[in-house]
């Protein structure tokens, strides 16, 4: 590299990192949506239908990034809350983004924090084929309420195999390309948390339950600033 294309280099790096490698994950994007009732604001979480993918989860409402639809994730989010909810768009307003989550099953789940300016479930027309029901619980629960907090072990798999015929299918040859021995087998060390609350008869955990803790700590930090 010559000294021309380090500083041409250095003008295109971008002014805010994003993720590396996003394009390799599955993009999706999802509301956190509140809405106010007596006075106070609520989030809005849906259960999903039992015949679909996750199904019987609580969840925000969201989906997978569409680029034939979609030129942001904004705009994924509120397409996917139109469909699931059918609440109309301008009964919904975007108060801002919320952090980038990158999930170790191969997700990444962009999330923009909104209002819905309907002020009771009785005003959506829920898509039953994919939603059970909606129901909402008070923003001040979970401002008091810590969520339990619980690991799962993350192992990486050189390896697995094939259910029908018991033949094991090598998709990294750690051993032809000379790397330590430890790589032909699982390896990894990681313990991802997992946070769940248990409200209402209903456990509201994973993602989920990540995007509530980390709303509930920026209104936290809001106070704060306030006093």
């Amino acid at each position: 590299m010559k000294v021309q294309q380090l500083e041409h280099l250095k003008q295109i790096l971008p002014a805010t990192p994003g993720i590396l490698g996003k394009a390799e994950y599955c993009n999706t994007a999802i509301l956190v949506l509140l809405m106010l009732i007596n006075g106070e604001y609520h989030f809005v979480f849906q259960k999903r239908n039992s015949q679909i993918r996750q199904g019987g989860e609580v969840s925000f409402p969201g989906g997978i990034f569409d680029p034939g639809k979609d030129k942001t994730f904004e705009e994924t989010a509120i397409r996917e809350t139109i469909e699931e909810l059918g609440i109309p768009e301008n009964k919904i307003t975007i108060i801002g983004v919320l952090d980038t989550l990158v999930h170790p099953t191969g997700l990444t789940i962009d999330a923009c924090l909104g209002v819905t300016h309907i002020t009771s479930i009785d005003e959506m027309t829920i898509n039953s084929s994919e939603v059970e029901y909606v129901f909402t619980v008070p923003v001040a629960y979970f401002e008091k309420t810590e969520p339990d907090k619980y690991n799962i072990n993350i192992k990486f798999h050189p390896s697995y195999i094939d259910g029908e015929t018991g033949e094991e299918i090598n998709l990294f040859p750690a051993r032809q390309l000379g790397l330590p021995e430890m790589y032909t087998r699982p390896w990894g060390i990681g313990k991802h948390n997992v946070l769940v609350y248990q409200v209402q008869n209903e456990v509201i955990w994973g993602i989920t339950a990540k995007f509530v803790y980390d709303v509930v700590k920026k209104i936290k930090s809001a106070q704060n600033v306030c006093k």
